[in-house]
């Protein structure tokens, strides 16, 4: 009974070690929220009125840009999948995962061959574990995002893109592909990530436009130097702001995924330590129960051999 007390106090003793780890890590996780929802909050702004500007010139001029063309036959489609770099966060990239998954299912029942992009070491190491190819990935600054990085991962699909329009003109080391589709989680709120797949390119306008009033009057633009020019210069930075707004709203879900899951961690081992406090001391009580019994024996069996003696 002694040997099994002293392995109990051992593992209070472990378990509270572990609490505070744990702890540690989900005031860090807290800490580190606010500022990501902050990045991610000032970068909608500006995401929201290049949207409306990229929308204004496909909407009102009839250029036929690269970036705006559907492929008769699309035969191949690029997968950018944006997960974390370290784990402890929950169910938060294989959440993203199984959905580039789905993504990827529906992609194939069309018909289509899929190259894959990866952003955060988790989704390089499931795919290097399950042998599956991988054309290239970032990792390193899923928690910190930056620009420079999402800027290098909007060039590089926007150039597969363009070498899949015209294979005769694609760049070095470029992979040909009709379709480029971003997978992220998207910041709800701190109790809720959702994972969602959006097509980049050929480009889709992600917010609609509204109907006018019959008073109101409708805009007329003018482009300069031209319209094929404003799009050469809007469409890339699109491509590369939408890139970072997903990297900056899967660095927010990944913050609150692991406060969570280190919340839940921290509460499931003050329930650990309150079990195996419970079942230690019942086994001290069974102890000094088994002591004093055996005392009383002893005493017992003293006092019959005196009477017997007498």
């Amino acid at each position: 009974m002694a040997v099994s007390l002293r392995e109990y106090r051992a593992r209070i003793k472990s378990t509270e070690s572990m609490k505070k780890i744990t702890r540690a890590m989900e005031l860090i996780a807290a800490s580190r929220i606010i500022k990501a929802q902050q990045r991610a909050q000032a970068a909608a702004p500006y995401a929201r009125e290049l949207t409306r500007a990229v929308s204004a010139v496909a909407t009102f001029s009839n250029v036929d840009h690269p970036l705006t063309t559907e492929p008769e036959n699309p035969e191949r489609a690029a997968v950018l999948i944006v997960t974390s770099d370290r784990g402890l966060a929950g169910a938060y990239s294989s959440s993203v995962i199984k959905e580039a998954e789905r993504l990827a299912e529906r992609l194939r029942d069309e018909g289509k061959a899929i190259d894959w992009y990866i952003c955060g070491r988790k989704g390089e190491a499931y795919f290097k574990f399950r042998d599956r190819d991988i054309i290239r990935a970032w990792t390193g600054t899923s928690d910190q995002p930056s620009y420079e990085v999402a800027a290098e991962v909007g060039e590089t699909l926007i150039e597969s893109f363009l070498a899949g329009l015209d294979p005769d003109d694609a760049a070095a080391g470029a992979h040909p592909v009709d379709e480029v589709h971003v997978v992220y989680t998207r910041f709800r709120s701190m109790l809720v990530q959702e994972p969602t797949a959006v097509r980049l390119l050929p480009l889709e306008i992600v917010e609609g436009t509204e109907a006018p009033e019959e008073s109101e009057v409708l805009p007329l633009y003018e482009f300069e130097p031209s319209a094929e020019a404003v799009l050469d210069g809007l469409l890339p930075q699109y491509v590369q702001s939408r890139i970072f707004f997903a990297m900056l709203q899967s660095a927010a879900s990944e913050l609150a995924a692991r406060q969570k899951a280190m919340k839940s961690a921290t509460d499931n081992a003050e329930e650990l330590i309150k079990k195996y406090t419970r079942i230690a001391n019942q086994a001290r009580q069974a102890g000094i129960t088994q002591e004093i019994s055996e005392i009383v024996g002893g005493v017992n069996a003293l006092a019959d051999a005196s009477a017997g003696s007498e």
